[in-house]
Parts: C-alpha cells; sequence; structure tokens
C-alpha cells in the first residue's frame, strides 16, 4: 500500500536549548551543512494524484523559519482541500493547471506564482490530462507555530483513486517534459 502523504512523523519546529549552545559553535554547524538540496536525494510521498517531496524544514538543521517542498499533480489530479494561518508560494515550474480559493478559481501556468492567503480554504488542480503540473511551494510556517497560530485543516482529502487513465503514474526526479516528452 502506497504510504499517504502525512502518515509519517514531519518536523515543524526543531528544538533549540540554552544548554550547550554557543553562538560559535552554531555557526560552525550551519556552515558545515550542505548548501544545495538535491532533489534526487529526497523521496516523494502520497499519490495517487498528488506527490510531495520535502525539500527543507527545520528537522534538517538548515533554516528553523522556512517549509520548502515539491508537489506534482498527476494528470487531471489534485490536491487536498486544505486550510492554514500561514501564506504560501508556490512558484509553478511546469505545467498549467488553477486553485480554488475561498470558492474563486485562479488559472496558473509554469512560470507564474500563485500566493495563498492566510486562511484560505484552497485547492490545486491540474488542468491537463496529458501530462503533471509540477509547483514549488515556499511558506513561513515555523514561524506561524513559534506565535501559537496552529489553525490548519483539511476539508477534504486528496483523491485516493488514481486520475482516469493514469493509474500507474508516478512522479520523477528532473523536468517531466525532458523525460516524459
Amino acid at each position: 500500500m502506497e504510504k499517504q502523504m502525512y502518515d509519517e512523523e514531519r518536523c515543524f519546529v526543531r528544538n533549540i536549548g540554552s544548554q550547550g549552545y554557543s553562538l560559535e559553535r552554531e555557526l560552525a554547524r550551519l556552515r558545515s551543512l550542505p548548501r544545495v538540496i538535491k532533489a534526487s536525494d529526497r523521496s516523494w510521498r502520497g499519490g495517487p494524484q498528488v506527490w510531495h517531496k520535502n525539500m527543507m524544514n527545520p528537522g534538517y538543521g538548515l533554516t528553523q523559519s522556512l517549509h520548502c517542498s515539491l508537489e506534482e499533480l498527476s494528470p487531471g489530479g489534485r490536491s487536498q482541500k486544505h486550510g492554514h494561518q500561514n501564506p504560501a508560494l508556490l512558484y509553478v515550474v511546469e505545467g498549467q493547471g488553477y486553485d480554488i480559493h475561498d470558492g474563486v478559481r485562479y488559472d496558473w501556468g509554469a512560470g507564474d506564482l500563485v500566493v495563498v492567503t492566510p486562511g484560505c480554504v484552497h485547492q490545486h488542480f491540474n488542468a491537463l490530462n496529458d501530462r503533471p503540473a509540477r509547483v514549488l511551494i515556499i511558506k513561513g510556517k515555523p514561524l506561524y507555530l513559534f506565535m501559537g497560530l496552529w489553525f490548519q485543516g483539511f476539508v477534504e482529502k486528496a483523491p485516493k483513486q488514481p486520475a482516469p487513465g493514469w493509474e500507474n503514474f508516478k512522479p520523477i526526479d528532473g523536468s517531466f517534459l525532458e523525460k516524459r516528452g
């Protein structure tokens, strides 16, 4: 059985304690970490219509204030319908589709930036039935959690059935235009 999107534990913020804390050690630790995160080193999770790859979060130890992930929607696929207090930026890497934000449709395509405002109930849709869509999501969610702004929730989970004709769809690393072309 495929692992669902959030069946595994996630790190939203990491602990910074005072015992043994040293600014010099922390700077040395930060400077020793990789500055290029390879997509091929991260795993896809979810499916069958929406796939998610966590690229950066506080658990990786490099940044405490950002979450960054890739999301790939199968051809004709859609994400969960959900909301959260933190804003989010979705940069459309490839494909074309639309979002529904609080009942209003917003069309997007490669090169566009979609802004999800705080508290907005939203869902992402791939408008193409012959190829996937991929977006890069960046949000300052850890800062909101530090401030006690905890609300987030699903209104509707992502479909557990694949889009018709795409029963064997799996995301790949790199450009789907190059590899699936």
